[in-house]
């Protein structure tokens, strides 16, 4: 792999792992020197390899060189010195060029543990949290995030340095969460996780291969929950189940042309097997102990959508564990999802009675669904559905969608 492309993937890899290490030394306070510190490191590997060529290996190289420039910092900075001192773990004297900066394999996981239950803190807002975790906790640039969200980068970078300086007002420490923390911290870190992968999922952004590295990061980050005994919860392992169910149909959801492939027509042999078989490991090891959450629920909607076969019991299920999960956590869009399942198993008359007590005016699901639903039934209050559903609809894939929807109606009312 030639320099250009192996520093980005090692940026993406080593940047955060780093950055984590660093943050848990130095303290919320001084977050953007460690960052500092690390961009320094990676314009020292693009410097050098292109000069010396590339090592023989190539991260020992970075944890190299991020500590001796970890070390020279802490030796000459007088603030350090004087404010810091006492508090950096183990107590080690700055002038020490000896001070431990532990970059094992045991401490990098102990410090990324830490960094999530920072991030992942409900003193900032859902969108805040997800930014700044893309940003600390998974490697990505402010132009890339800027993409992922249509928005420009100074919108993104205000919006990250909030989210950093709200951290520093709350004087949040960096640490790994004792139990009592983790029980009241699971749910908001688990969420941030969570809406981190349905941003790659389903994302307005048309850069595909971004969308798929917010998965990998998503899963990534529970992975190393489920590594630590005490956050490898049964929510977890539900979590890391419906991800790896969802991700394990990525390369069938998109034609060619980048075009969205619906369930349906999707071609069953691109799905990952592989993925699938781990996303049912999963879902068995979240069936311990007594918590049913609603990514117990959600996983195993998606466990029967890896079954493409259209039988009574795979509706039945899923309707069942929709009719669980509006209990457990309504929501407009499960609702709506429900209905779906409920034409499967009721038929689309008493779907569209249930649908149209939902009133989503505002989404074109609603209208895709509603017309869906009308197709065979009523074919003027199906096209009415469908144009209201393309005025609605952001994204060129979902407009052409609808737009084939209309054609289909049309030929067949010609």
């Amino acid at each position: 792999m030639e320099n250009k492309e192996l520093i980005p993937n090692l940026f993406r890899t080593e940047y955060q792992k780093i950055v984590s290490v660093l943050c848990s030394l130095f303290g919320i306070q001084h977050i953007e020197i460690a960052e500092d510190i690390v961009s320094d490191t990676f314009l020292s590997a693009a410097e050098t390899w292109s000069i010396k060529g590339t090592p023989e290996n190539p991260t020992a190289w970075l944890y190299t060189v991020a500590k001796n420039k970890t070390k020279n910092y802490l030796k000459r900075n007088t603030v350090f010195e004087t404010k810091i001192a006492g508090k950096i773990k183990h107590n080690a004297p700055l002038q020490n060029p000896e001070i431990d900066i532990d970059l094992s394999d045991q401490n990098i996981a102990d410090s990324q543990l830490a960094m999530i239950f920072t991030v992942c803190n409900p003193s900032n807002s859902e969108e805040a949290q997800i930014a700044l975790a893309l940003n600390l906790l998974c490697g990505f640039g402010i132009s890339e995030i800027a993409d992922a969200f249509l928005s420009n980068k100074e919108v993104i970078y205000k919006r990250i340095n909030r989210a950093k300086e709200k951290l520093k007002e709350e004087n949040i420490k960096i640490k790994n969460p004792n139990l009592s923390e983790i029980q009241d911290r699971m749910p908001t870190v688990l969420k941030t996780i969570y809406l981190l992968f349905s941003e790659g999922y389903y994302s307005i952004s048309q850069n595909t291969t971004l969308r798929k590295d917010f998965c990998t990061e998503a899963m990534r980050l529970t992975y190393l929950l489920i590594q630590n005994q005490n956050t490898n919860l049964p929510q977890t392992n539900a979590l890391m189940a419906l991800m790896c169910f969802h991700s394990s149909r990525f390369e069938a959801r998109t034609g060619s042309n980048g075009e969205i492939i619906l369930y349906e027509d999707q071609n069953e042999s691109l799905w990952n097997q592989e993925l699938i078989d781990k996303g049912t490991y999963f879902l068995s090891k979240s069936s311990t102990g007594n918590t049913l959450s609603k990514y117990h629920l959600e996983a195993g909607i998606a466990y029967w959508h890896t079954n493409k076969n259209d039988t009574a019991e795979k509706w039945q299920n899923i309707l069942e564990l929709y009719n669980n999960l509006i209990i457990l956590e309504y929501s407009p869009i499960v609702a709506l999802n429900r209905t779906y399942a409920l034409s499967k198993v009721e038929g689309n008359e008493e779907a569209i009675r249930e649908a149209e007590k939902l009133n989503l005016t505002d989404n074109h699901f609603y209208y895709s669904l509603l017309g869906n639903l009308y197709f065979s039934i009523d074919s003027k209050k199906a096209l009415k559905h469908f144009e209201s559903a393309l005025n609605l609809a952001k994204t060129v894939s979902d407009k052409n969608i609808i737009s084939k929807n209309i054609q289909k109606l049309n030929n067949l009312t010609a």
